[in-house]
């Protein structure tokens, strides 16, 4: 895979080992990075300590158990948000971009050689994958309990409107899914200053109760930690379960890395998010210890009666912002997946003319407001969704960790031992909060595993399908050159024109230019046979897009390559081919020939029954080409193949 510099998806640059690349860092980044990155994590004290003292866990209340629990909270905050992320995992630079189907490229180009084993490909590979599965589970809990705890602040204020919270959480929800076919650009300028005003209220809300009780501050001290998880071993891994519900979006410092660069991200969470965060979780601390009976709900009790309503409206719009990037990351990942093979082609609407990164798919969209929707109308509080929310993320963050090992050990060069210790350091860290958050499985947790599970089998079918069905159709196909010279031989009647066929092999003769042939007799005066090859890389070099070998006069074989941020613009190859080679294409005479293939269940062996069908269905429903490789319809000719 890394044998040119285009397949092994680095396109002629070399991956930055500091997260850096072309990002000038400014206050208006930082901020802007605030209202994409942070919304997750920044929501997270809505639910996070009220349920750390959840009574079902067996913990009774006492002061040391609050001073215990804050300094988990903070510890994990500094080793796996600070320590993990932000310092270690954002060095994994891929061309400007971040998220798991990144790193996984890069953590093949680290162990490409041609002494690689086969099951250490397919091993990343299959973590790559199993990251982003999961990531799917994420965008269903996401929404549903952010939204939801942020409503349930209303029963603070007036506890009859309690019948209130779930009609009016599924009506923000469906506006939310409603109004992504606008885009995210208008509605994005205003995320960052709104996400400054909720972490400055949440710093300041959580230091006015520190300065009350001071002695909350002892949580600082990590044998409180220490002391807390000896003391209460049999319930420990039920609380870490809790606990992890602090650092859940976590993950997104990386994922969204592209949008701005690791150095705002960096000095956001650092300045910001991070002070913010502690801050509130101490406060909330310092309150039950003053009074007990704030538990119930410590982050609204926060702020005085004439504050509650405000704040849940407030609240209310962080959530939506924190649901809104879990929602667009849906998107972009399902994009990715589709151009690196994993998924059969959707419509995809670019809603900004500037923005490559502002997509709606409306497949994925109304498929996530139909899964939300019932999870809000099933758990009906933010307390029992969160035994739903957790396992996912700490499985992606434990592939993170051995996906960003692994490229720190062959990509970086790192010292080998330190490389070792830390990832083993990472991953216990990881795995415990797996194994805690397991104990949550029975109560609800099963369901974004079994989402992540349902979407590992579409990966792993259509890949597997797409791949048997190139080689039935290479057995059955022509060589490419020899046909053509026998066409010098015999040459038919040439039209004026150019005809692109559009061909995933590039030695073979298009299914759509034999039937031309043979039905109507006649080649066009250009005949361009045309291969795009998605790269293991978010952007591809100009200079390395198109590959062009003339056959004979007037007929050419071209690879167009892309990266996976960028789309497939096929119109736009033929104008970047036409410019390299001068010749005189006429865009309005120019004709794009498609086949639309169909594999049959004869071709398809080493796939069960069950995963045939799977196959065959997504096969059927499938995008069109001529909107996946942005073809025009008005010159669009489109064929059937069946192999």
């Amino acid at each position: 895979m890394k044998a040119t510099a285009v397949a092994s998806g680095t396109a002629g640059t070399s991956p930055s080992a500091s997260g850096d690349t072309a990002h000038p860092a400014g206050p208006g980044l930082m901020i802007a990075a605030l209202g994409v990155v942070f919304g997750d994590i920044g929501t997270s004290p809505l639910y996070a300590f009220k349920e750390t003292m959840n009574p079902e866990h067996g913990v009774p209340f006492s002061p040391d158990a609050v001073l215990g629990l804050l300094s988990l909270i903070f510890w994990g905050l500094m080793f796996v948000v600070t320590l993990k992320y932000v310092v270690f995992v954002l060095r994994a630079d891929h061309d400007g971009e971040g998220g798991i189907l990144a790193l996984q490229a890069l953590a093949r180009n680290a162990v490409s050689g041609s002494k690689t084993r086969p099951w250490v490909w397919r091993g990343i590979g299959l973590l790559g994958l199993v990251g982003a599965a999961m990531f799917y589970g994420d965008s269903l809990i996401t929404p549903a309990i952010s939204v939801l705890s942020a409503v349930e602040g209303l029963e603070v204020q007036a506890p009859v409107l309690q019948r209130a919270v779930i009609p009016i959480t599924v009506a923000i929800l469906i506006g939310l899914f409603m109004v992504q076919k606008k885009g995210t650009g208008v509605v994005g300028k205003i995320f960052g200053p709104v996400m400054l005003l909720w972490f400055l209220v949440l710093g300041l809300a959580g230091l006015w109760q520190v300065l009350q009780q001071p002695q909350v501050l002892a949580a600082l001290d990590p044998r409180r930690a220490v002391g807390f998880l000896v003391e209460h071993r049999a319930q420990s891994l039920a609380v870490l379960g809790a606990v992890f519900l602090a650092f859940t979006g976590g993950e997104a410092l990386y994922a969204d890395m592209g949008h701005f660069g690791a150095r705002p991200i960096r000095l956001a969470w650092i300045f910001i998010a991070l002070p913010g965060l502690v801050l509130n979780y101490f406060g909330q601390g310092a309150l039950v210890l003053a009074n007990p009976a704030a538990i119930d709900n410590p982050f609204f009790r926060l702020f005085p009666s004439w504050g509650v309503l405000p704040m849940v409206v407030l609240a209310a719009m962080a959530t939506v912002i924190a649901s809104q990037a879990v929602i667009s990351g849906a998107f972009s990942l399902t994009a990715q997946a589709m151009r690196m093979g994993y998924l059969p082609r959707m419509r995809v609407v670019q809603t900004s003319g500037t923005a490559i990164g502002q997509i709606y798919v409306p497949a994925v969209n109304w498929l996530l407001m139909v899964g939300v929707l019932l999870l809000v109308l099933g758990f009906r509080s933010s307390g029992a969704l969160s035994a739903a929310y957790g396992i996912a993320v700490s499985i992606t963050m434990v592939t993170t960790t051995l996906l960003a090992g692994v490229v720190a050990w062959g990509l970086w060069r790192w010292n080998k031992v330190a490389v070792v210790v830390g990832v083993l350091a990472f991953a216990v860290v990881d795995l415990t909060f797996v194994v805690s958050n397991s104990l949550k499985v029975a109560e609800g947790g099963w369901l974004t595993l079994a989402v992540a599970a349902g979407v590992m089998v579409l990966f792993t079918t259509w890949a597997k399908g797409r791949r048997l069905g190139l080689e039935a159709a290479a057995a059955d196909s022509l060589p490419l050159r020899p046909f053509v010279e026998s066409l010098a031989r015999h040459l038919p009647h040439r039209v004026s024109g150019t005809a692109v066929f559009l061909n995933p092999d590039a030695t073979a003769v298009p299914h759509a230019l034999l039937h031309n042939l043979k039905h109507n007799q006649v080649l066009h005066e250009q005949v361009i046979v045309l291969r795009v090859l998605s790269c293991d890389t978010p952007r591809v070099d100009a200079r390395l897009r198109i590959e062009a070998d003339q056959l004979m006069d007037g007929i050419w074989v071209v690879t167009a390559r892309h990266g996976f941020m960028e789309r497939p613009d096929v119109p736009e190859f033929i104008r970047i081919l036409a410019y390299q080679k001068t010749l005189a294409i006429d865009s309005m005479k120019t004709s794009y020939f498609v086949s639309r293939a169909s594999v049959g269940e004869e071709n398809l062996p080493g796939m069960n029954p069950v995963r045939r069908v799977l196959f065959g269905w997504l096969q059927r429903n499938a995008g069109r080409a001529s909107d996946y490789f942005e073809l025009p319809d008005n010159r669009l000719v489109e064929m059937g193949q069946r192999t």
